[in-house]
């Protein structure tokens, strides 16, 4: 049994106890309320310790194969956070529907895991404050990871997400913010930083949608090789949202261009500075073959595109005037 050092001064005294009966087993102090480390090993107990978290409890997962679909909707706060963590070898395998769904779960943090199979990896609901970390997710039928429904100010960082969109109808983007066709949803400041996206993304790497306001897009490395142009994925990254940032980013094979601004919906798409980003054409095939395709420059929507960005390949850096 595993209890994070973090705990240690409020277990003076210890006490097993048992969540649900053939649940998982949990350490804690409970006259107190002292938080949980909950140990778990198999899909059941992890359905239940789902349910059961209370705010600054860890549940542990040992490695080994979780089949099923896992949900909670019990919300922590910034303070006092609920974490689902295990090494890489504890994998949620789902046969369909979402492998891990955080519905109004706020400040979750996910941590190290496997989540494959299904129609989409972690959806994250209405919730605020979700950080996922380290963690893989692949073999999917559409996206990676997913933050809909005005979940705001949530991070996806130092993760890899690769083959996903095996349904073929080019849904399978490796991060998505925000729902298409509207401006309701309102996931802003969603962070997505460090990560290794690609190869056999079906869709683009990452989908910023209109609606949505303060993504910040920074580190991570981006692979298109999985690009099928099924509802215009043509490269890397769409911003359709306001005032999103993408600096220092990595990107290669890709179909037509590395970096795309859209405006979907009438004042979206707007806002964006690209700085730092290397990207590496050689390949592409498209009719612009651009590191930045503005498709929406002029008026109040205005792009800005620094100097540091740079190009390898295709037939330039961009179609706006750079910014030194």
């Amino acid at each position: 049994m595993r209890i994070r050092s973090a705990f240690l001064p409020a277990l003076t005294t210890l006490t097993a106890s048992v969540l649900v009966a053939g649940a998982a087993t949990a350490l804690a102090t409970p006259a107190t309320g002292a938080a949980q480390v909950i140990e778990v090993s198999t899909a059941s107990q992890l359905k239940s310790a789902l349910t059961a978290a209370a705010p600054g409890d860890t549940i542990h997962l040992a490695d080994g194969t979780y089949t099923g679909n896992f949900k909670t909707s019990t919300a922590a706060s910034s303070g006092s956070r609920i974490t689902l963590t295990g090494s890489a070898k504890a994998v949620l395998t789902a046969g369909g529907g979402y492998g891990l769904h955080l519905d109004g779960a706020s400040y979750w943090t996910v941590q190290g895991i496997t989540v494959t199979g299904g129609q989409k990896g972690i959806m994250i609901d209405s919730a605020k404050g979700v950080a996922v970390d380290t963690v893989t997710v692949h073999g999917l039928d559409m996206e990676g990871v997913h933050f809909r429904n005005s979940s705001t100010d949530g991070t996806i960082r130092n993760s890899r997400i690769y083959d996903t969109g095996n349904d073929g109808r080019g849904m399978g983007e490796g991060v998505y913010v925000g729902t298409a066709g509207g401006t309701s949803d309102k996931s802003d400041r969603i962070q997505i930083t460090g990560n290794t996206i690609g190869p056999d993304v079906g869709g683009e790497n990452v989908d910023i949608k209109e609606g949505t306001t303060g993504a910040r897009i920074v580190g991570n490395t981006f692979d298109g090789s999985g690009l099928t142009g099924a509802n215009f994925d043509d490269s890397w990254v769409d911003v359709k949202g306001n005032d999103v940032l993408v600096e220092n980013n990595k990107g290669s094979a890709t179909t037509n261009d590395g970096y795309e601004t859209h405006t979907q919906q009438s004042g979206w798409g707007c806002g964006t500075v690209f700085r730092s980003n290397t990207s590496d054409l050689r390949g592409a095939t498209g009719d612009k073959q651009l590191a930045i395709n503005v498709t929406n420059a002029g008026g109040s929507c205005g792009t800005t595109v620094y100097s540091s960005n740079t190009v390898t390949g295709g037939k330039g850096l961009t179609n706006v005037p750079v910014t030194p």
